[in-house]
């Protein structure tokens, strides 16, 4: 998950011109989790990527996969163009290569 959300801030700033914004939102709300979140933006030097913490059910209309522990969706003008899900223990380096690699695609729309 660390190599994910820093490849995608990484992605953000370098097509902070395309108006690229990133946002990584973890399902729960509570203190601890508040206080991890933190400390994990700050350890990573996330700058351009937002982290937001929801319920677990996910942001409405997200239709946020239950099985899923990552679920990344790419969008443009709040139409989502690819919607990645991972199960607990299944994000790989490859995983998220694939995932960096869509963004151009998104990108050029």
């Amino acid at each position: 998950m660390t190599g994910l959300v820093k490849k995608v801030d990484e992605a953000t700033a370098k097509h902070k011109k395309q108006e690229l914004g990133s946002f990584v939102i973890f399902l729960d709300k509570s203190d601890e989790m508040e206080k991890k979140v933190s400390a994990f933006a700050e350890k990573q030097g996330i700058k351009e990527t937002v982290l937001a913490l929801d319920n677990p059910g996910g942001p409405r209309g997200y239709e946020i996969a239950k099985e899923a522990q990552v679920t990344v969706l790419l969008y443009v003008g709040r139409q989502v163009k690819f919607n990645f899900s991972f199960e607990k223990g299944k994000l790989t380096p490859a995983d998220v290569e694939k995932v960096i690699k869509e963004l151009p695609k998104i990108l050029e729309e």
